[in-house]
């Protein structure tokens, strides 16, 4: 039988490595950050070695000291060794690179954490944006927008099944307010249809109306529907949205749902509000069409069915306003070479998409698809110190119109006069993705660095004057026992800031400063609660050690009460909350349960160390 007071070895080899492994994951918040600038080409370009040595050439003539540079896969990251150095140098280099094609330049933070470090999965703590500064964007999302290009999508969708069933209708047009109206000439063919319907359309409600000499079917989406399309409306916008922004290099950003119908986007550490626009702004719709060929090139008017778009570079196609597969169906796009060595985008569907594509190419082998990108614009006005959108319009181009070689299908390959960049250009919009809906700016923020730097300065001010507090606190009135609450309380921060650095998409605002300040003072109550027990055993007349252990085994369901409680409340305040109130609930979550680990399991070993299996008559505390 085990002596009292005591734990197996393998439990204090188990605690050893533990901690050692949260000391290792911790480290990296030791070495801070570089201020950087960071290059990155638009649309996928690469910034080459050479434009990489004369940037860097460029900064030593204006006397800018670089830290550190690197060129990985085409992204450059100028390290500087001071915020006054980033800004000047990223001025420079925005000068310096303006003529020599389109980039990317912002003023950014890397991780200074060696590389042996980084090799064992280590980095800092990620920092929220009023924390670091950077750009704050709210943007919403045209709901009636994505409602109009699915019931469009219906239209084509019926006139192909009615067309398959030989059922012959007059029109199928688009109503405001009333949804889809299907008209016929016959009561019959109507009756024909509504089969068709009941069949195929299972999400559309229908009733039927006559007016004049026609017979109509009045489809509306259900309530069920909706809501699906607007769910997903949002959800692809964000993937689309997160695609972007980390093809193009922008580090941690922050992207979600924020309400039903907006999304919150933080970029932090960019500084440059226009750039960063246009980042967001390049997300286009996709869509897959046919070129009206009877219009001939650069036609004066669109035929009808058809409209006029500039290909890119070349010259006005006529393309066909019916959409054979947009960019929902787009699972994958890669650049790769044909049997010639030229650049070919090699292209995947999914099944839905796939099946459209080959009943519409199959019967169009030799005839041009042109691929269009549709981008939908704000312009914004300056009101009250805020920027509003007044207007919106749209923005079409054929980003190529190759002909259709053979049937296609779920993969196939697009070929035409394209140079590699243009090819990589070209697989990166596509791999990117297509907004299902426009989205608009409502909101802008710019926070600057020195306001974040403000913040850190005061937030590490407030966790370590409350740390100090308590652990003086604790050292003076429970003495050896106090000893014990401190290495345990020391202990639970290493474990605090390990864990959210290891935990993707964790970030550390103000407010999640202000969770871990209240987890310090959780931690030392769960010790207090113990060492007041073992007090009131003592005062019973119980011997030290089983005092010792009554203490700890007693005042655990009351901590355990306590702090589940408490947990509850952070998972509610996390699943509710946005932004900071996430952060504090994120925080505060993860606090709660390295306090827990390191007040009863960490805290009962290290006292086991000091009084465990021994004959005691007088304990300190």
């Amino acid at each position: 039988m085990r002596p009292i007071n005591t734990y197996p070895k393998w439990v204090y080899g188990l605690l050893v490595v533990l901690l050692s492994l949260m000391i290792l994951y911790a480290l990296p918040n030791i070495y801070g950050e570089d201020f950087a600038v960071q290059v990155t080409g638009e649309k996928g370009v690469a910034v080459t070695d050479d434009l990489f040595k004369e940037m860097q050439q460029e900064l030593a003539d204006k006397g800018i000291t670089i830290k550190a540079s690197s060129n990985e896969e085409g992204k450059v990251l100028v390290r500087l060794n001071s915020s006054e150095d980033q800004l000047s140098a990223r001025d420079i280099i925005k000068e310096f690179v303006k003529d020599k094609g389109r980039f990317v330049v912002a003023p950014n933070f890397a991780p200074a954490t060696p590389e042996w470090l980084k090799g064992l999965g280590g980095a800092p703590l990620k920092l929220g944006l009023d924390l670091r500064g950077g750009i704050h964007f709210l943007m919403e999302v045209d709901m009636e927008s994505a409602l109009k290009t699915r019931e469009e999508q219906y239209i084509s969708d019926i006139k192909t099944r009615l067309r398959e069933d030989k059922v012959r209708y007059a029109s199928v047009t688009r109503a405001k307010d009333l949804g889809l109206i299907a008209k016929f000439r016959s009561e019959e063919l109507r009756d024909k249809a509504e089969s068709v319907f009941r069949q195929n359309f299972a999400e559309l409600t229908t009733r039927t109306r006559e007016v004049g000499n026609l017979f109509e079917i009045v489809a509306a989406l259900t309530p069920t529907k909706i809501k699906e399309i607007k769910d997903y409306a949002i959800k692809q916008n964000i993937a689309t949205l997160r695609n972007r922004i980390n093809e193009l290099g922008v580090a941690e950003p922050l992207i979600q749902q924020q309400g039903s119908d907006r999304i919150l986007i933080q970029l932090p550490g960019l500084q440059d509000s226009t750039r960063a626009k246009e980042i967001i702004g390049k997300t286009a719709t996709l869509q897959f069409r046919l070129v009206n060929e009877s219009a001939g090139y650069n036609p004066k008017r669109a035929p009808a069915g058809s409209e006029i778009i500039m290909e890119r570079g070349k010259q006005n196609i006529a393309v066909r306003k019916s959409v054979i597969v947009d960019g929902t169906h787009l699972t994958d796009a890669t650049v790769g070479f044909d049997e010639r060595g030229l650049p070919q985008i090699n292209v995947k569907l999914d099944s839905e998409g796939g099946s459209k594509m080959l009943a519409t190419t199959s019967k169009n082998v030799g005839k041009p698809m042109a691929i269009v990108m549709i981008e939908t614009k704000g312009v914004y006005e300056e009101v009250d110190g805020e920027q509003k959108l007044v207007s919106t319009y749209e923005e079409k181009e054929v980003a190529s119109a190759p002909n259709i070689q053979s049937a296609l299908g779920s993969s196939f390959r697009i070929t035409g006069q394209f140079t590699p960049t243009e090819a990589h250009d070209l697989a990166l919009v596509l791999r990117s993705g297509s907004l299902i809906a426009p989205i608009y700016i409502v909101e802008e923020r710019t926070i600057g660095p020195s306001l974040g730097q403000q913040n850190i300065e005061l937030g590490k001010t407030s966790i370590l004057v409350g740390f100090v507090a308590v652990l003086i606190f604790m050292l003076i009135y429970y003495r050896a026992f106090g000893i014990v609450a401190n290495i345990a309380l020391v202990s639970n921060m290493v474990f605090i800031i390990a864990i959210m650095s290891l935990v993707p998409g964790a970030v550390l605002t103000l407010p999640g400063i202000a969770g871990i300040v209240l987890t310090v003072g959780m931690a030392v109550d769960a010790n207090v609660l113990i060492f007041e027990r073992i007090r009131e055993e003592l005062k019973e007349g119980t011997n030290p050690a089983q005092a010792i252990y009554n203490g700890y085994d007693k005042a655990f369901s009351t901590i355990a009460d306590a702090n589940v409680t408490t947990l509850i409340a952070a998972l509610v305040l996390f699943g509710i909350g946005t932004g900071p109130v996430a952060g504090f609930a994120v925080t505060l979550f993860i606090g709660i349960l390295t306090s827990m680990f390191t007040a009863i399991v960490g805290s009962r070993a290290i006292v086991n160390l000091m009084y465990g299996g021994k004959a005691l008559n007088k304990i300190s505390i």
